[in-house]
C-alpha cells in the first residue's frame, strides 16, 4: 500500500508565485498538488469541488480575501489544513487567521526558508508561525482558556448527583489535534469491539480511514467486526443529510434513522449483555460551520437516544473551534448537553 499524500490546492493571484509554490510542493513526497486558484471565490469553489486536505492561501486576493475564503472553506471542510503564505504581516490579521482555524502563517519573503518546515509541522497536526512573528502567541492562550473551562465542567460532572433526565454515558471529548482525536476514539471503539459490543461511527472520511490502522495496531480485529456488522462506519455528511431540514435536525427523521441503526447493531452484538456504542462528530461539524443551534439540538437528540436505548455515546470536539465570546457561550452549552466531559 502506497504512502498517503495530502491533496493540496495552491491559491495566489500572482501566477509566477503560484508556480513557485507548486514547484516546491512537487518535491515534497507527502504532498500532491491537485489544483490552483487565482482569487478567493475560485478558491472556495475549487475547495468544494476537489476537497483538498491542504490549502496554501494568500490573504490579499481579488473577489474575496483569503481570510474570508478560509472561513467559508473551513465551514464546509473543517478538517482541511490552511497554510497562509502572504505579504500581509499585520498581527491582527495573523491572530484572526489562527482564530478561524488556520494551521500555519508565514510571509512570502521567507517561503524558501520556511515553507518545508511549515508543511512538516502542519502534516504532523501542529501549528506553525513564521519567524517574522517569533515570540508571539496567536493560538495557545485561546485553546488553554477553553481547556481550563472544560476542566471546570469536568469537575462539576463528576461531583453532581445522577440526573434522571440526562443519560449518564453521553460524553464529550475535546482534542487539541487529529492525533488526540484518533487516540481517544481508538480507545473507545477498541474497548467496545473487544467486549463484543457493536459500534456505530459517524465521522469524516479522513477520520474513518485514520482509525483503521490504529485499531489494528491496538490488536482490534476490525475486519471481523465489519464482517459481523458490529462495526458500522458512516460518513458524517451523509448522516446529517438524512435528518437535517432547513438547517436544523428534524426530530422525527433523526429518531427513525438512528433507531434503525441501533436496532440493527444490537442484533449483531455478541456480548452479554448485548450492547451498542456510538461515537462521532456530527454536532462538532455543525458547530464548526457556525450552526450552533443545530449542533446543540443534535446533542440533545443524541441524549434522548442514549437514555432510550442505554447506548454509550462519545462526541469528539476540536478545541480550535472555541474562540471568542460567542464560542465561549457555545462551549458552555456543549458541556451542559453532556453527562461528562474530558480534555485530551
Amino acid at each position: 500500500m502506497g504512502t498517503h499524500k495530502a491533496r493540496a490546492l495552491v491559491v495566489d493571484d500572482f501566477g509566477p508565485f503560484r508556480q513557485l509554490l507548486s514547484s516546491i510542493l512537487q518535491n515534497v513526497p507527502a504532498v500532491q498538488v491537485i489544483g490552483e486558484a487565482s482569487d478567493g471565490l475560485d478558491a472556495v469553489r475549487k475547495a468544494e469541488e476537489l476537497k483538498p486536505e491542504l490549502i496554501l492561501l494568500d490573504v490579499g486576493l481579488p473577489t474575496l480575501t483569503g481570510i474570508e475564503a478560509a472561513r467559508r472553506i473551513l465551514r464546509r471542510l473543517p478538517t482541511c489544513k490552511i497554510l497562509f503564505v502572504t505579504e500581509e504581516s499585520s498581527l491582527d490579521v495573523v491572530q484572526e487567521a489562527f482564530a478561524l482555524g488556520a494551521s500555519a502563517y508565514l510571509v512570502k519573503s521567507a517561503v524558501r526558508r520556511e515553507l518545508l518546515a511549515a508543511l512538516s509541522a502542519v502534516l504532523r497536526d501542529e501549528k506553525f508561525v513564521g519567524s517574522r512573528f517569533a515570540g508571539r502567541d496567536f493560538f495557545g492562550v485561546a485553546e488553554t482558556q477553553a481547556a481550563e473551562s472544560i476542566r471546570h465542567y469536568q469537575v462539576l460532572s463528576q461531583s453532581r448527583p445522577p440526573n434522571s433526565a440526562m443519560v449518564s454515558n453521553h460524553r464529550a471529548e475535546f482534542y487539541s489535534d487529529d492525533s488526540s482525536f484518533l487516540d481517544g476514539f481508538t480507545q473507545f471503539i477498541g474497548a467496545a469491539i473487544k467486549a463484543e459490543s457493536s459500534v456505530i461511527l459517524i465521522a469524516t472520511e479522513a477520520h474513518r480511514e485514520g482509525l483503521l490502522p490504529r485499531l489494528q495496531a491496538h490488536g482490534v480485529d476490525i475486519a471481523s467486526a465489519v464482517e459481523q456488522d458490529r462495526y458500522v462506519a458512516i460518513d458524517v455528511g451523509e448522516a446529517l443529510s438524512r435528518f437535517m431540514v432547513n438547517g436544523l435536525p428534524d426530530r422525527v427523521k433523526f429518531l427513525r434513522v438512528v433507531d434503525d441503526l441501533i436496532v440493527t447493531a444490537a442484533k449483531a452484538a455478541k456480548g452479554t449483555p448485548a450492547r451498542v456504542v456510538a461515537c462521532g462528530e456530527g454536532a462538532p461539524l455543525l458547530l464548526a460551520q457556525g450552526e450552533s443551534e443545530a449542533a446543540i439540538q443534535l446533542e440533545r437528540l443524541w441524549g434522548e437516544i442514549g437514555k432510550a436505548h442505554d447506548v454509550d455515546i462519545l462526541c469528539g470536539y476540536p478545541l480550535s473551534i472555541f474562540h471568542g465570546v460567542e464560542n465561549s457561550f457555545n462551549l458552555h452549552r456543549v458541556c451542559s448537553a453532556h453527562s461528562g466531559v474530558h480534555v485530551r
